[in-house]
């Protein structure tokens, strides 16, 4: 079972198929972004792992996209990918050293929060977010629902079947990789509901939250991606969450 340490973790990591995320889930982070951002702003990618999604951002809305991760054998493999990010950051002891407070036009955070053991942890992240957005600046969170748990979508099953998760808890979240084969991963449960009360406690404000549909992705997600499966799953129990927020502004 991986926990995407490493080198190889990291490969295992890229070779994820993630196709319920690209109807359900990064479309409508890109949508959320292109409200609130312009082109050649600075969106940063918190958590961009191998960078597939800071190049699908950099490329739709014209930003510059800086890449962070905490794993270096993550940035490695996006820096060699020839994404159109403009840079890369290592995120070390929680923070990222080599920018500064209030340097980003935006933020994009996605699945982060499966990694995170505890609230101190999610808090921690979103602290870090809330220092390197400029005030009133915009956060756009996508994470997956453990109320989801033991479903089997096009391509990831989220827990066990009737299994119930709580804040932090361990499950194993089971992916799809690109040639058709399956991965377990080790994460932890944040229920959707209790992520704007942890938002607010890290300075943010405006915060609401969006579950798609797949009749919404017919115009928002890639046409061939749409009529390529029957998304059975996904048109029953929706399982992602948009989760925007803005960086209040200072008292």
């Amino acid at each position: 079972m991986s926990d995407w340490s490493g080198r190889e973790g990291a490969q295992a990591f890229a070779a994820v198929e993630a196709a319920t995320d690209w109807l359900l889930g990064y479309p409508f982070v890109f949508r959320a972004l292109a409200r609130r951002i312009g082109g050649g702003q600075v969106l940063l990618d918190y958590g961009c792992g191998p960078g597939k999604v800071a190049d699908a951002a950099a490329r739709r809305l014209r930003a510059r996209v800086w890449g962070v991760d905490t794993s270096p054998e993550m940035l490695a493999l996006a820096r060699a990918s020839g994404a159109a990010v403009a840079e890369y950051h290592l995120v070390e002891d929680g923070r990222v050293t080599d920018l500064a407070d209030g340097c980003a036009d935006a933020v994009m955070c996605n699945h982060v929060l499966a990694s995170l053991p505890t609230e101190e942890a999610v808090l921690g992240v979103f602290a870090e977010i809330r220092r390197l957005l400029r005030p009133g600046a915009p956060l756009v969170l996508l994470t997956t629902d453990p109320a989801c748990a033991g479903r089997d979508y096009a391509s990831l099953r989220i827990g066990a079947p009737g299994e119930e998760y709580g804040p932090g808890e361990p499950l194993t979240v089971r992916l799809r990789r690109t040639d058709g084969t399956w991965q377990e991963v080790r994460n932890h449960a944040w229920p959707a509901g209790i992520l704007p009360a942890l938002l607010e406690r890290a300075g943010f404000g405006d915060v609401d939250q969006h579950r798609p549909t797949v009749d919404e992705a017919l115009t928002v997600a890639d046409p061939d991606l749409v009529r390529g499966r029957d998304w059975t799953a996904e048109r029953a129990n929706p399982p992602l969450v948009i989760t925007t927020a803005s960086a209040a502004t200072p008292s």
